[in-house]
């Protein structure tokens, strides 16, 4: 897919602020500095769509963006930062809990992995949303050019495992640097919105 004029509609720091809009959308979650803003970039080709921070946890809201008016990307706080506060991580529980509850607008969810490390406890406690609320979701691994070429196989096999990943539940393989299974995340995208 092409896109011609992706924009952040707003950055919505509770229910009242989503938009009112009747776009389908595609959730992106994953632990802090996994490089969603990145892959948010990369796949839309555009720089500074997302804002990419050198310090992980820097989004705190949900970032709403527009894709060609075609669907909305959203992109959801990084969890799993360590310097979060007990109180922040407790918002963040809340603001999934609501936004999976109530959002009729949402058609899947893909979950940002780092090739580079086992899956944790939120990562699965993501994929169990997903699955509860009847979410068709995917596995995105970035940063695959940082692994040697020895370790792809057994790194994505761990995280398949890891992650009890269904047969129907796809892993792609991704890098913002090398522009590596950009077509695999579109195709998964638009097969979503079919649903």
């Amino acid at each position: 897919m092409e896109v011609k004029n992706p924009y952040l509609v707003i950055s919505a720091p509770d229910s009242k602020s989503w938009p009112d809009s009747p776009l389908p959308e595609i959730v992106m979650a994953g632990r802090s500095n996994v490089g969603k803003s990145s892959l948010i970039n990369t796949i839309t080709r555009r720089k500074n769509l997302a804002y990419v921070g050198n310090t992980p946890g820097k989004t705190r809201l949900l970032n709403f963006f527009n894709i060609d008016d075609v669907f909305m990307l959203v992109d959801v706080p990084g969890y799993g930062y360590a310097n979060a506060s007990k109180k922040m991580l407790i918002q963040f529980g809340e603001m999934m809990e609501e936004y999976f509850g109530q959002r009729q607008q949402k058609k899947g969810l893909l979950i940002i992995v780092d090739a580079r490390h086992k899956p944790t406890e939120d990562d699965l406690t993501m994929i169990e949303y997903a699955r509860y609320h009847n979410i068709p979701l995917a596995v995105v691994a970035t940063k695959m050019d940082k692994l040697k070429r020895s370790e792809v196989k057994k790194n994505l096999e761990r995280i398949r495992l890891t992650l009890e990943l269904k047969e129907d539940e796809a892993l792609i393989p991704f890098s913002s640097e090398k522009r590596q299974g950009v077509d695999a995340l579109w195709q998964m995208i638009e097969k979503m919105l079919e649903q």
